[in-house]
């Protein structure tokens, strides 16, 4: 029983000594006194003077590929140690299986994964009975939306001056579904 109770003071007393070395420690250096600047004498009451006349100033700076490279590289490194690890570059991959696995059982079934397809079928079947037929399968067709505004690049334009329609997107097609409209 003594020797427990020893343990437990002696444990208590390097604790209290370990948290009194770290305190001393972090005064010491927030007590430190700032750097000196050595600032030329300003006059506070004198206007700033420069003639203009055939001034140039510098070229505007411009996005060099190693800059855009560089951007991409740092959006990926999460932790800025100037290293991309396995986990940070699938973290962006990760985010998009979340919103995926409705169950978040961290499995993804074809069903989650099929979701707009399964949202689409489930609208369609009115009467509920799992089948489609003619008339509920032909509400599964995707709308194609002309833009309003006449701002397709000219390549795009038919003969008659109007924009042509646009190819949907893979992922909005449906089997048998023909691309090119």
């Amino acid at each position: 029983m003594n020797r427990i109770v020893l343990g437990a003071v002696a444990a208590l007393l390097l604790v209290s000594a370990g948290l009194f070395w770290w305190q001393g420690r972090a005064e010491t250096e927030a007590g430190a006194p700032p750097p000196s600047i050595a600032a030329a004498p300003v006059d506070p009451d004198a206007l700033p003077s420069a003639d203009p006349l055939g001034m140039v100033g510098p070229a505007l700076p411009e996005a060099s590929e190693a800059t855009r490279e560089q951007r991409r590289f740092d959006r990926v490194d999460r932790d800025r140690d100037s290293r991309v690890t396995r986990n940070e570059m699938l973290a962006p991959r990760a985010d998009a299986f979340r919103k995926l696995d409705v169950d978040h059982n961290n499995l993804l079934t074809f069903e989650e994964w099929a979701v707009r397809t399964s949202d689409r079928f489930k609208t369609a079947d009115t009467n509920g009975d799992a089948i489609l037929d003619r008339a509920e399968f032909a509400t599964t067709k995707s709308k194609r939306v002309l833009p309003k505004c006449n701002c397709t690049p000219p390549r795009q334009r038919s003969a008659k001056g109007r924009a042509a329609e646009a190819p949907l997107p893979p992922e909005d097609l449906d089997e048998g579904d023909d691309p090119a409209g």
